[in-house]
């Protein structure tokens, strides 16, 4: 069956076996993507098809039922089979064929991996395991998606398929942090529909082994034990993931149909492959179940839209599509307003973001126009090329070549003459703050001019679940979302062509513009088969190599226009006249250039200062004393004179090492507070104006810093090969030889102390004395902000950055304890408050330096401040304590500092003799990371902020064993393993992690002398106790082998580790107590069970037998009705554990409870023939026996019309 709606794109005649495959892709845009995916030893094609014969009525017995082909062995035949469809002669892929007309705006893709396990002679098996498959799935289909991110996602999965989408979602739930593109899969789900997946059971690994050999019987191989082994991930972590699933479903909503089958299979004697207990969630809740009149092959094959059982999977997926109707089904809140999205665009802006742009200077009169007639640019406009170069061109040069003035020449054309493109740019300036230098202020510059171009865009933004921000509040973008929301906005563009500029690549670290390069060239691929026109100009030096396989190249060196634009600059700029010798001149110094403008501008800057003097004759002089290449041309102007060296010194260290760059009064101040301190005073523009500070800026720095024309004027130098020339190229050294080999060491601690000058200034003229500062938000502290800061332009910086550079200082060397003990705290307090323009933000007066270093990620100062406290957990502030801090700012170094190791701790620490020491750098940097990754939940859980909830706990929960490890042997954390670190429900990290089955963690606490390892939650749960209800083997091994576990604890119910186990039928636990003698087998509950009883009513026959394996367990015990486990399986009708009841000699087939009924009334009184049977079959049955009140059995079977039990009784001469 063709749909109308077939996709313009070729479809594939067939899936591929292995990997995605689009089967479908709507004309119109997809409205949602539906993906199948098939199951073990399945196929993405065969799995979904039915083949094309007549189908009429069959039964049972019937040679065929019409679902295969012929040559389908006989025994595949359901066992019960009434099932009717339409007569059809061909084969369906209802996939392709039936979904495209069912839900016509769908988006369909197929899933195929390699997981057969039968025996293959002579082929390779594949050894990846479920988790491995999921992982592979989550990560191809992110990619498949990453430009339609946002669309709702529907997965249809067959048999153990349903596992490897579940644990794809469980994964993709996971990447919040770390991989957070792949969290897009989990965020888009919708619904999930299931055919004959195994959901449940106590032990999910041997669940899906068992249904996993029951498909190799089903289909007729034998199944290779080997290959599933492989396969199966250990039952712990099935268990998580069977644990886990509900909530996830609960918390995003998720739509859940589970289809059973109906029918066993011959082969496996009438038996289903999945059973319905297995083959549901067990919580109607979340989930519908339904039959599909089919067995477990056969139940995903339809014949047409006319068949009886299509038309069930119809009605799910209409419960499905009409829960993604419903408004934001990714975000679960209404989509946003206009204003909402607006607040989310604000945020995307910041400040200087064009700053950069606007400093580069206009492109000279009759320069840079040779470019639009290169080949190269022409190919790269011509729309018939892009499947060629996928829209990338990309200009290459050396330092001071122009690159960025030729940038901004064809931004500005692009915008003048593409009328029908939008145009939008990001010029990388590594002379600038933070967001003007990497791709994270790329992203959000670009997505922000995008969307105010566009508005109709910033739907984009319906796609986040984060709280929207308040205008003018700081939000957290991280590169992902970024990346996201730039790639929705390109699709959602389909009808303008996008054009972007990206000047200087090489001004941002060499990794992430590596990671950029990757995600622009995949848009690119993506955009071309979409047929989307999006096209990016890139500019960078030849270093670092990075490459596109598909672009168009430009590289300026030797380009005719280039060299005749500096030809008409020289032309121009150089005021000497027209003479031969000036002629002469201009041609030696084009040819002396090697293509570097740079050089050119400022040998004629030179020039005419000679020129200016009347000097023409000199011209010829002073350019041979000029030296050819950029880095001795500005040793040349650095060392010509030795006037104000420690200005120039002084100006160079505030240019290079400033935290952000500095404004023009600011820079004028910093280096006044170095230079001449005395002369530091309130500022008057009257005497110390612009101009004034302009000229004291130009002398020092002897010219190689400018003042930009961007809206806030900072400084910066004149290219940024100057900052080459002094860092790479060694420049420095030239400036004074006694500083050559010290300079830059000493550089963070010269700023430093012209901040700690500078704060020493008397502000008493214009600060409140006594009373408490204005509320930072109000009009009153903004005002007052701008009287300080228009009084003293430098004290902002200096308040908010003396600690950066004084913990930068320390990294060159430069020791820091006496600042660290001296330093002001409170004074600092009070102006750093001054200046916070966030109340929240805001220190009390009693914060502590390490919460302050923490929170500003200074480790080298933190290092100082933990050998002067105790300890780091120290309480107080907006996040409690200064690691939450760390981590809420996501300061990496900050937090490796707080975790340093006991190795590292000094002579008079007391580590401990027992303490497990940090093994390697390795293990902290894991540490580290998983901190980071999770930072964010940490720090929004009240908990930790009031100190309900340690890191150590949090860390045991989660089974962190690297943060674990890390911080027990950190010297700085408060070493009370469990009295001062119990949760609010009284659990410690020993039962925390006993509870989930962290073995790992479990181990390193266990290696504490000072763990309590019978400690109680508010249940009176032990670490034994939960570790046994959770059926972890490993850890109840671990904790029997401590001499002083508590064998035989009871809850506050009265249940022991070993009645729980029995209770569970958790076998393999109850065989591990059993092997200690210390443990009580006839313990009571409160009603008076023993774990026998508790086990003989759950039917856990294995479990009953291990406990009648024990001498000493009391076969006859009797509850507070007096029922005994005889009494109990006889009145369940448990034949075989009756069977095993009877084994023992001892037991007593006539105990009567409370009532004076025997086991053989209450399994009379219940209607359970088979145990009847097997009680009269006793000889020393008292068939006969009265209760209470003077019932017989037979009375009882008469009284309950048991009529097949009243015969046996008759036949075994029972009276009435």
């Amino acid at each position: 069956m063709e749909s109308e709606n077939r996709s313009s794109l070729q479809a594939p005649k067939k899936p591929s076996v292995q990997g995605l495959s689009v089967l479908v892709n709507p004309d119109r845009p997809a409205l949602e993507s539906i993906v199948f995916v098939h199951g073990f030893n399945g196929h993405p094609d065969r799995t979904w098809s039915y083949k094309g014969e007549v189908c009429n009525d069959r039964h049972e017995h019937e040679d065929d039922d019409g679902e295969r082909p012929s040559k389908r062995p006989r025994f595949l035949q359901p066992t019960s089979f009434n099932r009717r469809r339409s007569g059809v002669r061909r084969a369906v892929y209802w996939p392709q064929d039936l979904i495209p007309t069912t839900v016509p705006d769908a988006r369909i893709l197929t899933y195929g991996y390699d997981t057969h396990i039968r025996h293959r002679l002579g082929s390779a098996v594949s050894r990846n395991t479920v988790y491995d498959i999921a992982w592979d799935f989550l990560v191809n289909l992110e990619a498949e998606r990453r430009l339609e991110s946002s669309r709702p996602l529907l997965f249809i999965a067959h048999s153990l398929g349903g596992i490897v989408v579940k644990e794809a979602l469980r994964r993709s739930r996971g990447c919040e942090m770390h991989h957070d593109h792949l969290r897009s899969i989990y965020e888009s789900t919708s619904g999930i529909i299931f055919f004959g997946t195994p959901h449940s059971g106590a032990d999910p690994r041997g669940l899906l082994q068992h249904i996993a050999e029951k498909i190799g019987r089903a289909i007729g191989f034998t199944v290779n034990e080997q290959i599933v082994n492989t396969l199966l991930p250990p039952s712990e972590r099935l268990r998580e993931l069977r644990d886990e699933f509900g909530p996830m479903v609960r918390q995003k909503k998720w739509t859940v149909h589970s289809f059973q089958e109906q029918y066993g299979v011959m082969a496996l004697n009438g038996d289903k492959v999945v059973d319905d207990t297995a083959s549901c969630l067990n919580d109607p809740g979340i989930e519908v179940t339904q039959h599909i009149a089919n067995n477990h092959m056969g139940m995903c094959q339809f014949s047409g839209l006319d068949d009886v059982e299509y038309k069930k999977v119809v009605a799910a997926l209409g419960r499905v599509l009409e829960a993604t109707a419903r408004p934001a089904p990714i975000a679960v809140r209404p989509v946003l307003n206009p204003d909402e999205r607006s607040s989310y665009l604000d945020s995307l802006r910041f400040d200087r973001i064009d700053a950069r742009h606007a400093t580069i200077k206009t492109a000279h009169a009759k320069t840079c126009r040779w470019l639009l007639t290169k080949s190269e640019y022409q190919d790269w406009r011509n729309v018939d090329k892009i499947p060629e170069h996928h829209g990338f061109l990309w200009i290459k040069g050396k330092p001071g070549t122009g690159k960025s003035t030729i940038m901004k020449f064809a931004f500005a054309n692009a915008k003048k003459t593409m009328k029908d493109t939008i145009i939008i740019s990001f010029f990388f300036n590594a002379r600038g703050e933070h967001l003007e230098k990497s791709v994270e202020g790329m992203y959000r510059s670009l997505l922000f001019q995008l969307l105010e171009k566009l508005p109709d865009l910033q739907t984009v933004f319906d796609s986040l679940e984060s709280t929207v921000p308040n205008r003018g509040d700081v939000y957290r973008w991280d590169i992902e979302t970024l990346k996201n929301l730039f790639g929705s906005a390109i699709e959602k563009n389909g009808r303008c062509h996008l054009t972007c500029f990206i000047d200087a690549l090489d001004e941002c670290e060499e990794d992430e513009v590596r990671e950029m390069v990757a995600f622009f060239e995949h848009l690119g691929q993506l955009t071309v088969s979409s047929q989307i026109r999006f096209s990016v100009c890139f500019s960078s030096r030849h270093y670092p190599h990075i490459s596109i396989e598909q672009s168009v190249e430009l590289v300026l060196e030797g380009q005719e226009g280039h060299r005749q634009d500096m030809a008409n600059y020289l032309h121009s700029e150089l005021k000497a006249g027209r003479g031969k010798l000036i002629e002469e001149i201009r041609a030696e110094i084009l040819e002396r250039a090697s293509g570097i403008f740079l050089w050119v501008v400022l040998v004629v800057q030179m020039l005419n200062k000679e020129v200016d003097r009347g000097r023409i004759h000199a011209l010829r002089k002073r350019l041979n004393e000029i030296p050819s290449g950029l880095d001795e041309l500005f040793k040349d102007i650095l060392t010509r004179d030795g006037e104000n060296m420690e200005d120039l010194i002084l100006c160079l260290q505030w240019v290079l090492y400033a935290k952000r760059p500095l404004k023009r009064e600011e820079l004028y101040f910093a280096v006044l507070a170095g230079t001449e301190p005395d002369a530091v005073a309130a500022w008057s523009p009257e005497e110390i104006t612009n101009e004034v500070m302009e000229r004291f800026i130009l002398s020092s720095s002897k010219g190689l810093v400018e003042v930009t024309k961007s809206k806030d004027q900072t400084i910066q130098f004149i290219h940024e090969s100057v900052r080459d020339f002094l860092l790479k190229g060694n420049g420095l050294n030239t400036l004074q030889s006694e500083l050559s080999s010290s300079f830059r060491d000493s550089g963070h601690e010269q700023l430093k102390q012209c901040c700690q000058t500078y704060m020493k200034i008397n502000l008493s003229e214009y600060m409140p004395s006594t009373e408490p500062l204005p509320t930072a938000s109000s009009d009153e502290a903004a005002n007052l902000r701008r009287l300080v800061s228009g009084k003293f332009p430098f004290l902002e910086y200096a308040v908010r950055h003396v600690l950066h550079h004084a913990d930068a200082a320390i990294g060159y060397g430069v020791p820091q304890d006496n600042f660290v003990e001296n330093f002001p705290l409170g004074e600092w307090i009070s102006l750093d408050n001054l200046f916070e323009r966030y109340q929240i933000r805001r220190h009390t007066p009693n914060a502590s330096l390490l919460y302050i270093f923490a929170e500003e990620n200074l480790p080298n100062l933190i290092q100082i401040e933990l050998e002067r406290v105790p300890h780091m957990d120290i309480k107080g502030e907006r996040y409690g304590f200064p690691i939450l801090a760390a981590l809420a700012n996501e300061n990496k170094n900050a937090i490796k500092a707080l975790l340093m190791p006991y190795d590292n701790a000094g002579p008079d620490n007391d580590m401990p003799h027992d303490q497990p020491s940090c093994s390697t750098a390795r293990d902290r940097e894991e540490a580290v990371e998983c901190l980071l990754q999770n930072g964010r939940d940490i720090c929004s859980q009240k908990e930790f902020i009031k100190g309900h909830k340690s890191l150590l706990l949090w860390a045991a929960e989660n089974g962190a064993g690297a943060v674990v490890k890390v911080l027990l042997a950190t010297r700085t954390v408060d070493r009370t393993v469990d009295r001062e670190l119990k949760g609010k429900n009284g659990e410690t990290p020993l039962y925390t992690a006993a509870w989930r089955g962290h073995e790992a963690v479990v181990k390193l606490l266990l290696a504490r002398a000072d763990v309590d390892v019978n400690s109680k939650d508010e249940n009176g749960w032990t670490p034994l106790y939960g570790a046994v209800w959770r059926e972890h083997e490993a850890v109840v091994e671990l904790l029997l082998a401590r001499a002083d576990v508590d064998m035989n604890p009871k809850d506050n119910h009265g249940w022991t580790p070993l009645y729980r186990a029995a209770a569970e039928g958790h076998e393999a636990v109850v065989k591990l107590l059993l092997a200690r003698a210390e443990f009580d087998v006839n313990s009571k509950y409160k009603n008076g069970w023993t774990p026998l009883q508790a086990a003989v009513v759950g039917r856990h026959e294995a479990v009953v037998k291990l406990l009648l394996a024990r001498v000493d367990v009391d076969v006859n015990s009797k509850d507070n009705h007096g029922r005994t486990p005889l009494w109990e399986a006889a009145a369940g009708g448990y034949k075989a554990v009756v069977k095993l009841l009877f084994a023992r000699v001892d037991v007593d087939v006539n105990s009567k409870d409370y009532y004076g009924q025997t086991p053989l009334q209450a399994a009379v009184y219940t209607g359970q023939e088979a145990a009847v049977e097997l009680l009269l079959a006793r000889v020393d049955v008292d068939v006969n026996s009265k209760d209470n009140v003077g019932r017989t059995p037979l009375w009882q079977a008469t009284e309950r019309g048991h009529e097949a039990v009243f015969k046996l009784l008759q036949s075994h001469g029972a009276l009435s």
